[in-house]
């Protein structure tokens, strides 16, 4: 059997070709210089391509994966579509269908039709949507639990949804679709909390090689889990359960929490190494390792259930 290498990538970034503020060289040199292994630029409808002829290439990494940000605003702007095409072959010119399921669907199809994977992305931004829509649509494969971005409204509010818990929601409906943690990174120069900076939110793809071919197929099948800082240096999944070793950093305590359908908590375990096993009444188990920092990594769902 082949050997799998853990490769750190970043799918959700802009440069100046879109809203960015640093031209697309110097944010591949940002990844680069932080020992990203991929990188996607997913410029608002723009596929953003450098000439890798150049010395960047010759550093080999990141790998560069073709990306697109398909974004849509709907209702005067108040209401934002955003769909990341990854891998996509070519560019999607975005779909206005008049509602945000409709939207959704067809930008999703135009992605996968582009032959790329199909990321719904910071649905709690302007408050647009949450798994009432997203569960109406076939044809994505991951969505965003953790983005970087400021204005995302990343952990809900009163009678609003987190976008962990949207998920959550989402897969109680037995929809498999993988969690991403990413940056949305805009700005390289100003580094502070309002900034949408990079660095804050990754995937760890496992994969036999770093191509294009292996890291797209990665991300599709769930092989990966999505980190805001939290290393994992063991990850076993099967429908037999999870068992995950964390690496230990500084003097950090982690504590990892085994959840099923709609969120409900099956096992909270201290340490460095975490083991859950299937009691076979389960629809799903996925875990989060929290430490002490405020870090995060999350393992992407196990279904033990096809149909519930």
């Amino acid at each position: 059997m082949p050997d799998l290498h853990w490769y750190k990538g970043n799918i959700h970034t802009h440069t100046t070709e879109s809203d960015g503020d640093e031209e697309p060289q110097k944010v591949v040199s940002w990844y680069r210089k932080h020992n990203y292994d991929f990188l996607v630029l997913s410029d608002h409808n723009h596929v953003t391509m450098l000439d890798y002829q150049s010395g960047i290439r010759r550093l080999k990494r990141p790998l560069m994966i073709p990306g697109e940000e398909v974004s849509v605003n709907l209702a005067g702007g108040t209401i934002a579509v955003h769909i990341n095409g990854i891998g996509v072959e070519r560019l999607v010119e975005p779909i206005d269908a008049g509602d945000v399921v409709s939207t959704l669907q067809a930008n999703i199809k135009a992605i996968v039709d582009a032959g790329g994977i199909a990321s719904i992305n910071h649905p709690n931004f302007k408050w647009s949507y949450d798994h009432e829509s997203i569960r109406q649509v076939t044809g994505a494969s991951l969505l965003e639990i953790f983005n970087g971005h400021p204005s995302t409204n990343l952990y809900g509010g009163p009678g609003r949804h987190s976008s962990e818990e949207i998920w959550d929601k989402v897969l109680s409906e037995g929809k498999p679709i993988f969690g991403v943690a990413t940056d949305d990174s805009h700005n390289y120069k100003d580094f502070s909390p309002s900034q949408s900076n990079p660095g804050r939110g990754w995937v760890m793809v496992q994969s036999t090689a770093l191509t294009k071919e292996s890291i797209l197929e990665a991300l599709a099948t769930g092989n990966f889990y999505s980190s805001t800082g939290v290393n994992l240096n063991k990850l076993e999944m099967s429908p037999q359960g999870i068992s995950i070793e964390i690496e230990e950093e500084r003097d950090f305590i982690y504590t990892t929490r085994f959840t099923t359908e709609d969120g409900n908590l099956l096992a909270e375990v201290d340490g460095l190494t975490a083991d859950y096993r299937s009691t076979g009444k389960e629809t799903y188990i996925r875990a989060t390792v929290n430490n002490s920092s405020g870090t995060k990594a999350w393992t992407q769902p196990v279904f033990l259930t096809e149909a519930f």
